[in-house]
Parts: structure tokens; C-alpha cells; sequence
């Protein structure tokens, strides 16, 4: 199947009008007007089984995420989410109705243009990975942070260090605070030979200019949160001096207990706080630099037009395709397609895409009849009916 729109993101620079798609070798030509072409988004950090609403944390600013942990434990939305997931203290996320809240995570990254999200968790089953509506990459080590441990299942920081083999992401929690405890993390994790080439540390608030520079030294990948960050802690990582440095920075939503709803949201709060950036660097953090911190294929992060198996095709709202990106909203996203398989997009189009293994739930929104792949509204059902009530959800089209 050939597509052709009216511009295409290939690679950051390299902008494309009128540009043509190759969906498949044979098939039929479609024409889709007043649409612009992207690789799908990478998130490359949440926590799937967390996003709920509202927000955690009544004592804010904290000096450190830590004492919000515990504070969160004790959140309306936390025990609210607890009733629904059954959660019997373990991190199985097979368990009771745990698979079924990550999927909602996961359905909130894909309605938002992600056609890959990294879950920090610890490591479950295949099943739990193979399952989700879109790529939750399986192949990664990681520790919660060095000050908590690996509270919620996993080996040692140095363990999981070696279980990673230096050949796939090692993801922890960093510097997530102001205070003295998270301005002497960095340090610690130099001393136990934890800063390497694949090393991804979230948030990076307490991180100095000295040590974002040494951090771009060793090849590792700051992934910045803003919205996290600003909520809970009041401050956010040093990005002028990570950009200045060179750094691998990457973006990530956190959960929506902390978090914005969405990657869409996240840009918001760039675009608001830090106007300066160019549109084209956010874009190659959520595309090629997350492809280089997660280890992935580098066909998830570019647009190829000879054998598009990886696309997020948007409205055309404005013609320079980074600022038609930043005004993305859920009901605009016309084709999202990831590995090949079509994931969401606008219903018209459903019976000329290759959907014959998958199946999919039809759903309006707005004055729109949308395709999605597996059926999200039937876990919205199962919370409703589990509460006794209905649950909103706002990173949700429907």
C-alpha cells in the first residue's frame, strides 16, 4: 500500500513534502490530505501500573521523591487504584488485575502518538511485555534508586549492573530532589561502578553542571520528567547545561500519580518553561536518543519511506511539522502503526490496512470514529464495575 501526505518528518533536518509511504509492496494508493508524517514517539519512562488520576502528594515541594513514596502510599488515588489492581504487595504484574492497569498506562502512551514506552518495573514475564497494545521493551536491568533499593523486586543495584552485561539499558532513579540525600547520589553511583555507557538515570534534578559533563564523558542518557519534577519537587534537571554538554537526554511522563497525562501534555510544560529549546531537539529526544538509551532498533526512531513499518501520521494543523507536533491532540493522531501492525487511528482506513491477526475496537471521539487495536474500553468496564462507580480518565480519547 502506498500513502501519500503532505509532509514527513524522515530524520530531524530532513523534511520531506508530498512525501510517499510504502506500506507494503502491493496493495492500494491512498491520498490523505492535510496530514503530516512522524516516526512514532518514544516514552522512555513510566510506570505503567501508576497511572491514575488524581495526582498523589499533599506536601509539597519535598526535598526528595523518597518521603513522596510514602506519602503516596497513603493517597486516595494510590488505594483507590490498590482496590481496583488487588495488589497483594508483590510486584507480579500478572497478578490479579495488575496486567490490566499497566494496559491503561500503556493505551495512555499510545493515544498520545507512542509507538514504544519503557516501563520501570521490575522484570515480569514475557507474557506481560507480548500483551500490551504497543512496544514495552523487555530486554533492560534496573534498581528504584540507590537511597531506596529495589524496594519493589529485583537484585541489588550492582547485580542488576551485571545481569544488564553492558549490552542493554540500566534504568534507575537519580538525584530526584534538592536536598543532601539526592546531591550525594551522583556520586555514589560513580563509586559503585554504576555510571556506564548504558546507564539511564531519571530525573537528574540534583545533577551540576560538573557532573552532566562527566555523564556525557561516560556516554550515559539523562531522561528529563519536567512535569514530574516541577509538581513534586518544585525544580526540574538542568537542561541548558545538558545541551551545552552534549548530553543524551531523553523525556519521560513518570505515571500520572506524579506526572503530566501525557507525552502531548510534557511538551507543554517544555514549550512553557523552556521556549528557547528548538522543536527539532525535543523530537530527537523522543525519537533517536531514546532509541540509543533503550538499545533499540534504529528503524523505530526514523521515518522510512521505503518500508514504513514504523508511523505516526497526525493532522496538519501547522505547516512547520516540530510546531504541528507540540499541537497534537489525541483525536488528531489519523494513523498510528508500530511493527507494522496498525495500533489507532481513524476508522476509514481500517479496511485497507493488514489487520487480519489483530482485532479492534471501534469508539468515537468528538466527530470522529477511531480504530484502536485490543479494547481499552473493556478495562474502563472492568474498573467501573470493580469501584461501583464510574472512573474518568483523561489521558483516555473516550
Amino acid at each position: 500500500m502506498k500513502i501519500t501526505c503532505g509532509l514527513g518528518v524522515v530524520s530531524v533536518g530532513n523534511i520531506q513534502p508530498n512525501l510517499e509511504l510504502h506500506l507494503a509492496e502491493e496493495g492500494p494508493s491512498l491520498q490523505i490530505p492535510n496530514s503530516t508524517a512522524y516516526a512514532p514517539l518514544i516514552n522512555s519512562h513510566d510506570h505503567l501500573v501508576g497511572n491514575w488520576v488524581p495526582r498523589a502528594g499533599d506536601h509539597r515541594p519535598y526535598p526528595n521523591s523518597h518521603i513522596w513514596v510514602e506519602d503516596m502510599k497513603e493517597s486516595y488515588s494510590f488505594q483507590e487504584r490498590n482496590n481496583f489492581w488487588l495488589n497483594d504487595g508483590s510486584f507480579d504484574l500478572l497478578k490479579g488485575n495488575a496486567l490490566s492497569v499497566a494496559k491503561l498506562g500503556a493505551y495512555k502512551n499510545l493515544f498520545s502518538g507512542c509507538g514504544v514506552v519503557h516501563d520501570h518495573a521490575p522484570l515480569q514475564k514475557d507474557r506481560y511485555y507480548d500483551s500490551m497494545p504497543i512496544l514495552v521493551p523487555k530486554r533492560f536491568r534496573q534498581c528504584h534508586s540507590l537511597t531506596l533499593g529495589n524496594w519493589w523486586g529485583g537484585e541489588s543495584a550492582e547485580e542488576e549492573m551485571e545481569l544488564s552485561q553492558n549490552a542493554m539499558p540500566y534504568i534507575i532513579h537519580l538525584g530526584e530532589g534538592t536536598d543532601d540525600i539526592t546531591k550525594g547520589e551522583f556520586a555514589q553511583l560513580e563509586k559503585r561502578n554504576l555510571l556506564r555507557p548504558n546507564t539511564m538515570m531519571i530525573h537528574g534534578i540534583a545533577f551540576d553542571p560538573k557532573q552532566i559533563k562527566r555523564i556525557t564523558e561516560v556516554g550515559a542518557t539523562v531522561c528529563w520528567c519536567p512535569g514530574s519534577n516541577y509538581y513534586l519537587i518544585g525544580q526540574t534537571f538542568d537542561i541548558d547545561a545538558a545541551l551545552a554538554a552534549g548530553t543524551n537526554v531523553v523525556i519521560g511522563t513518570d505515571s500520572t500519580m506524579s506526572g503530566e497525562i501525557n507525552l502531548i501534555a510534557e511538551f507543554a510544560i517544555i514549550r512553557e518553561h523552556f521556549p528557547h529549546i528548538e522543536l527539532s531537539m525535543l523530537y530527537r529526544m523522543v525519537t533517536e536518543n531514546a532509541a540509543k538509551a533503550l538499545y533499540l532498533d534504529p528503524a523505530y526512531a526514523r521515518l522510512d519511506p521505503d518500508n514504513t513499518r514504523n508511523l505516526l501520521l497526525l493532522d496538519q494543523l501547522e505547516k512547520d511539522p516540530f510546531e504541528n507536533l507540540l499541537a497534537m491532540e489525541m483525536p488528531g493522531i489519523k494513523l498510528l502503526i508500530v511493527d507494522g501492525i496498525p495500533r489507532y487511528g481513524d476508522s476509514e482506513y481500517l479496511d485497507l490496512l493488514d489487520t487480519s491477526d489483530n482485532t479492534y475496537t471501534i469508539f468515537r471521539t468528538g466527530n470522529r470514529e477511531k480504530f484502536v487495536i485490543g479494547d481499552p474500553l473493556e478495562i474502563n468496564d472492568l474498573i467501573d464495575e470493580a469501584l461501583g462507580y464510574h472512573k474518568d480518565f483523561p489521558f483516555l480519547p473516550f
